[in-house]
């Protein structure tokens, strides 16, 4: 048995990104003001802060406001105003329609918004949360919980130096016991040990299944004469089919810079699809190419984000912890926006440690939460939202969307309906001669390109003797099962090269190629068997975003 080092903190955060941030900083604010001494830890499994964030972003300030109120006198990396907004139906590869605003429901307008590099927003947030005394560890990954006698008590890191078969290097270093009186939760989207949370404390009994979209992201440097600061486009339509939902977005950042990217969200029917593809395609429509043509792509990242909403939004306290932001899925889809709501939930949460702390209380299950979120905006604002996504996948686009204008702009979310969607994303994939054949065009190396120089600039890395973290429940699944029935949709759902159909030895077989993984998640979502289950690679393996 491997002998660990153990630390003793007051509370153990997991995961750097807006949501643990926030808690870390609202944690130390509070003890001071309490006269507490608090020991706070952050791990982060990123090489550095924000090295594995990759939002939009288009940010709304109203959780920094509250949290940070001088936050532009401390020099925060937020000053890209939006100065107007653009939104489309793209009705094919050469047409798009400009949607007035009346149309749309006003969840999509901007106004008082900033677009940001969220990356750059957290590294500063982490700058904040040391400069209070938060203790923060990045290139530590959380591996596992420690659960006693039913009750939460803190995580594990993932061990150093396991070659492929799981055998002690040379190097190997074991990972540490970090416990704590309280351990939040903030991974972001299908964080593993909220997962794990989830089922082992039955978190999600009653809720709707968790949705998801996978956002696809490209910085590029254009030229002067196209970029206008401040811009915020937002579409819809093609290049999706109508049975497949999403969105496409460019924003206007600074420095001759824009964002362009694309949101499929994961409860598409047709085995054939690839969402990387779609993206592709998308960035030749004459509304992108005309800002992209003579730029230069400078930046390529994926992840999943959870869209459900109120309806799939577990109970987020357990006994020992909570989980918050994305991991438990606390994303306004009406908006297209989880920074804000991620970073609320997480200061929700410290006011609630804290209290808890004070009266000498630990390890305990923090009922108080769920009251003080329901009294919170955070709850008033998803709850208006609440019928948003389960709208557009019940009726379509063109109802769904009617459906939300009214209901956002007419009755501001309090339609006296409660539209649920409970089929789960994993699903819905028809058999693939049920489908039809998706014909990608090869990528031109201007506007379009393939996954692995897209994944080259994404800065991504693993040590490469060590354990896949893309585990198989079952080995058989993926040949007898996914290739049979679905052509093996891992191949192109997948936006980073990792799965491959190879004929080895006569036989078809599923590669991995662990080493493109960018930690989007996408495989453990949309695997029709759940057959994939992504866990944390050795600390700081994975993309490095300077700036996303």
């Amino acid at each position: 048995m491997v002998e660990r080092e153990t630390m003793e903190f007051d509370v153990v955060i997991v995961g750097a990104g807006p949501a643990g941030l926030s808690a870390a900083i609202r944690l130390a604010q509070q003890a001071q003001k309490n006269e507490q001494e608090l020991m706070i830890c952050v791990v982060e499994k990123g090489s550095e802060v924000g090295a594995h964030i990759l939002s939009g972003a288009v940010f709304e300030t109203r959780a920094l406001d509250e949290l940070l109120p001088d936050w532009q006198a401390m020099g925060a990396p937020i000053s890209t105003a939006v100065s107007h907004d653009d939104i489309y139906w793209f009705n094919n590869e050469s047409k798009a329609t400009a949607i007035p605003h009346f149309a749309v429901p006003k969840t999509f307008h901007n106004t008082g918004n900033y677009i940001v590099s969220m990356g750059n927003v957290c590294r500063w947030l982490a700058t904040q949360a040391e400069q209070l005394g938060v203790e923060i560890f990045p290139g530590f990954s959380a591996h596992s919980l420690i659960i006693e006698e039913g009750t939460v008590k803190g995580i594990i890191t993932g061990d150093m130096g396991l070659d492929k078969e799981g055998q002690q290097k040379d190097s190997f270093m074991p990972g540490m016991e970090l416990r704590a009186k309280y351990t939040l939760f903030a991974e972001g989207c299908r964080g593993h040990l909220g997962k794990e949370l989830i089922r082992t404390f039955n978190l999600d009994n009653g809720k709707s299944p968790q949705h998801y979209g996978l956002g696809i992201k490209e910085i590029w440097q254009v030229e002067s004469d196209v970029h206008q600061q401040g811009k915020v486009v937002h579409g819809t339509g093609w290049p999706l089919d109508a049975t497949t939902q999403g969105g496409a977005f460019m924003y206007h950042s600074e420095d001759n810079q824009v964002v362009v990217g694309l949101i499929v969200d994961l409860n598409y029917t047709n085995p054939h699809l690839s969402p990387f593809d779609e993206f592709q395609r998308m960035k030749h429509h004459p509304v992108f190419a005309q800002v992209l043509t003579k730029g230069k792509r400078i930046a390529y990242g994926a992840r999943a984000i959870a869209k459900g909403g109120l309806n799939s939004l577990p109970t987020m306290h357990f006994p020992g912890g909570l989980l918050i932001g994305c991991d438990a899925g606390t994303l306004n889809f009406a908006k297209i926006k989880g920074n804000h709501t991620a970073m609320k939930s997480g200061m929700i949460a410290a006011d609630v440690v804290c209290q808890a702390l004070k009266s000498g209380a630990a390890n305990t299950d923090l009922f108080e939460f769920a009251t003080a979120f329901k009294t919170s905006w955070l709850f008033e604002e998803l709850h208006s939202s609440r019928n948003f996504g389960p709208a557009m996948h019940k009726f379509g686009k063109v109802l769904g969307g009617a459906y939300n204008m009214v209901d956002q702009n007419l009755f501001g979310g309090k339609l006296p309906f409660n539209l649920r969607d409970d089929i789960a994303d994993h699903t819905t994939l028809v058999h693939k001669d049920k489908a039809a054949k998706k014909e990608y065009s090869k990528p031109d190396g201007k506007l379009s390109f393939d996954k692995l120089s897209s994944v080259f600039l994404s800065n991504t890395n693993h040590e490469e003797s060590q354990p896949c973290h893309l585990t198989l429940k079952d080995q058989h699944i993926p040949i007898s099962v996914n290739l049979a029935l679905y052509d093996e949709p891992a191949q192109r759902y997948c936006p980073a090269g990792v799965y491959e159909i190879q004929t080895i030895e006569q036989q078809d077989t599923l590669v991995i190629n662990a080493q493109n993984c960018i930690h989007c998640k996408t495989c453990d979502i949309k695997d029709p068997k759940q057959n994939i289950t992504w866990v944390t690679p050795e600390g700081a393996g994975g993309p490095n975003y300077p700036n996303m």
